[in-house]
């Protein structure tokens, strides 16, 4: 099958746990987290619950190959490509380049604020990727310092930090890239139209019901994630990604309320 027509991402199917976080009722104090229940079925979750994840990741080596060119130096001399995936939960992204890159052409850096996603993929890109230089950071990414890079990929991550600190991060990747370099920021968003977000939103719990989900599911997390996951609308992203430097950016993928935009430094 195709890359591009499976919704899974790239990680072996022995590691994929089926989603059953959300099948009994929560206490409505208890909020989303990244812990070692999530991660045991963060594939199975992802495949369920993000519309078009699949693709976003099929993209990714063929943006790698258009937009990185070897800028970067190793301690050794090597030129390479230098990219991070900030925000990397089980490094499917980082997966999907590595599978599509020889070892010697990526230094790959995948940063991660959860000590139970790091861990795991760590594991997963050692035992899948042996020879690529690819390096697992436990880091909050707000306060890691970047080295110059070819590309950031930023998947579903921004999302889940306060409002208030999107803007320094976003500042922070443009200072990182080199010229030439990319962003890829790939977001779950809401309309500023209340009729067409309502109509999107209820598109979106129409996939996840497609995708076994029962009611209380889609309840239970939709509780557990609010003040955890806040969204922006699509023209606030765009805004900001202005505001700190990148004069051209565009939407290229959208999927119900979900998006990918590419930013060129």
């Amino acid at each position: 099958m195709s890359r591009f027509m499976s919704q899974s991402p790239a990680l072996p199917t022995s590691v994929i746990q089926h989603d059953t976080l959300f099948t009994t009722p929560l206490d409505k104090a208890s909020r989303f987290s990244f812990d070692e229940q999530v991660v045991a079925c963060f594939p199975d979750m992802i495949r369920r619950s993000v519309p078009g994840y699949g693709q976003v990741l099929a993209m990714l080596p063929i943006l790698a190959r258009r937009h990185c060119k070897y800028r970067q130096q190793t301690t050794d001399g090597q030129r390479v490509s230098r990219i991070y995936d900030l925000g990397c939960s089980l490094g499917g992204a980082s997966m999907a380049l590595a599978g599509e890159f020889a070892p010697h052409d990526l230094q790959i850096k995948a940063v991660d604020i959860s000590p139970a996603m790091t861990t795991e993929a760590r594991t997963l890109l050692s035992d899948n990727y042996p020879e690529h230089d690819i390096e697992v950071i436990t880091a909050d990414i707000r306060e890691i310092e970047l080295e110059p890079c070819d590309m950031v990929i930023l998947n579903l991550t921004l999302q889940f930090l306060p409002a208030a600190d999107r803007v320094a991060v976003l500042e922070k990747i443009y200072a990182a890239l080199s010229e030439g370099g990319i962003l890829v920021l790939t977001e779950k968003t809401h309309a500023f139209d209340e009729q067409y977000d309502a109509w999107l939103v209820e598109r979106y719990y129409d996939f996840k019901r497609a995708n076994g989900y029962s009611e209380m599911e889609i309840s239970g997390k939709r509780n557990a994630l609010e003040n955890v996951l806040i969204t922006d609308t699509l023209d606030e992203h765009h805004s900001r990604l202005d505001a700190v430097g990148f004069a051209r950016h565009l939407t290229w993928f959208q999927f119900l309320n979900f998006v990918s935009i590419v930013a060129f430094k």
